[in-house]
């Protein structure tokens, strides 16, 4: 069977460094080919080299047998290739058919637009993989599992024969991204090839039929799926061992520093309580609607609750906006570093120090510009952040040095409680590694963490406590011990999505 897709030696650098480097790979019809690596090993120099965005300094590419030097990007779209990126490049404002039509109507040059068959082509497209959505919907309206979902039909309305897929399941909860990997198989099927990038290597093993690693540039190797253990994959891709050791709260101090009472909020939380004590990293786990993510904007002052008390270190506080939150020590990562944690076209420096205005500003109102410095560069170092220096623009690191420009904020700030909602979201193995790392030592130096997370892994590792949240309620406590238990992934699973009593009228859940 001919390749869909062949690269001879694709090589492209960028002053004197190599982004990649002798690079071969091929893809079959109907294939799902994965490829891994860290951020920085020349996936990403390698998808715009064959969509026709740069050119590569030497190698060929060759297209459904057609020879390349280099490629446009029309010619790439004529050759069948499509892109999913991970921002998606939707239209926000136009309706779900017109995102899903609109690359077709370009391609062919209209310049009439014909409702009926923009409605026609986004059906069509949608009936492929067996979905429904309100054609006339805004885009903007939709949760991110269903704009997938578009940008998927917009790629298969131009007759897509290899669709490239870049970290596409980076903000999708655990039933979304189950839908989206069934949707995947289905196009393998119908004989679409599939070029999967991911970060999250279970999905990799889930669905690859073929496994190619990347490291600095230069390819490992091609490996069968079964071949390989998580193990060994990391490895490869990181050339060190890669472990996540299990945190275990040694401080003795059982004074709460958070205590939350019958927290309720209408229409996203419910009687929520518990407690938070020095060294403790309690886990909020819960499926998309569970209210983990609005109860941490709650206790950060983003998300008001109607009813109930919070107690920071004994005393009952009102806390209405994050100004109030920082004064009693509570620091937030948020779920979506990009749009709610960063100022992406500010340096590293500048966003760091926005937490730091009362020790880098003089009293004559004058930021002490030596000082702001001294105080980036030492939170840099202190959070290990890979960085040429500190006035580099956030929107240019890796999402692992994203993440921890986010902790280096926080870190200036000594908080002593620190809420993080999915902390390793679109970071690779290397990094995830290094932000576990952060949390552990935060708690072992006493610091109060609640954690936000899809990942069962990641909550077991990190985490001496959990609440499992369904439909805005807690419906069960987990100690150090439930956490231990070797079929507690599967039981937290089933916590989650089954139906059962609310917390008004049982007792705590024993898994």
């Amino acid at each position: 069977m001919q390749e869909i897709l062949i690269t001879e030696g694709l090589s492209k650098s960028y002053g004197g460094v190599h982004a990649l480097k002798d690079f071969n790979f091929a893809v079959k019809p109907g294939e799902i080919h994965c490829l891994v690596g860290e951020n920085g090993s020349g996936k990403s120099t390698f998808v715009k080299i064959v969509v026709g965005a740069i050119s590569p300094d030497r190698g060929e590419i060759i297209l459904n047998g057609h020879r390349y030097p280099r490629l446009s990007p029309i010619q790439a779209i004529h050759e069948g290739i499509q892109v999913i990126y991970q921002d998606l490049s939707l239209f926000p404002h136009l309706s779900v058919a017109e995102n899903i039509a609109i690359n077709r109507l370009i391609a062919q040059g209209r310049r009439w637009v014909d409702q009926r068959e923009i409605k026609n082509t986004a059906e069509e497209q949608l009936t492929k993989i067996g979905i429904s959505l309100d054609l006339s919907l805004p885009v903007e309206e939709l949760s991110t599992a269903n704009k997938q979902i578009v940008a998927i039909c917009r790629a298969l309305s131009l007759d897509a024969k290899l669709l490239f897929m870049d970290e596409p399941t980076t903000a999708l909860t655990k039933v979304e991204v189950d839908r989206l990997l069934s949707i995947v198989m289905e196009l393998k099927q119908k004989g679409l090839s599939v070029v999967f990038i991911s970060h999250k290597l279970n999905e990799v093993f889930e669905v690859a039929d073929i496994i190619t690693i990347l490291r600095d540039g230069r390819k490992v190797g091609d490996f069968k799926p079964q071949d390989l253990d998580y193990k060994t994959l990391t490895f490869h891709m990181t050339g060190r061992k890669v472990e996540y050791p299990r945190y275990q709260r040694q401080i003795e101090d059982n004074t709460p520093l958070l205590e939350v009472k019958n927290l309720s909020r209408k229409g996203n939380f419910e009687n929520i309580s518990f407690q938070l004590y020095p060294g403790d990293v309690i886990g909020l786990i819960g499926l998309l609607g569970s209210g983990r993510t609005e109860l941490a904007l709650s206790l950060f002052g983003l998300n008001p609750p109607d009813s109930g008390q919070i107690y920071v270190k004994g005393q009952p506080v009102k806390i209405d906006s994050p100004f109030i939150a920082r004064r009693f020590g509570i620091g937030l990562l948020p779920e979506d570093r990009q749009t709610k944690g960063l100022f992406l076209k500010k340096s590293v420096e500048e966003n760091i120090s926005v937490t730091l205005l009362e020790k880098i500003v003089s009293k004559l109102g004058v930021i002490r510009k030596k000082i702001k410095r001294l105080y980036s560069i030492q939170a840099t170092e202190k959070m290990r952040i890979v960085v040429p220096d500190v006035e580099t623009t956030v929107q240019n690191l890796s999402g692992g040095n994203q993440q921890k420009t986010i902790f280096a904020r926080w870190a200036m700030t000594d908080p002593s409680i620190f809420i993080l909602d999915s902390p390793t979201v679109g970071v690779d193995v290397g990094s995830k590694a290094e932000i576990y790392e952060l949390i552990q030592s935060f708690a072992a130096k006493g610091v109060g963490i609640i954690l936000i997370t899809d990942e069962m892994p990641e909550l077991i590792a990190n985490c001496n406590k959990a609440l499992v949240l369904r439909n805005g309620q807690v419906v069960a406590e987990l100690s150090e011990k439930d956490l231990s238990s070797p079929d507690v992934s599967g039981r937290i699973q089933l916590l989650m999505s089954t139906n059962g009593n609310n917390r008004h009228s049982r007792k705590r859940e024993e898994v």
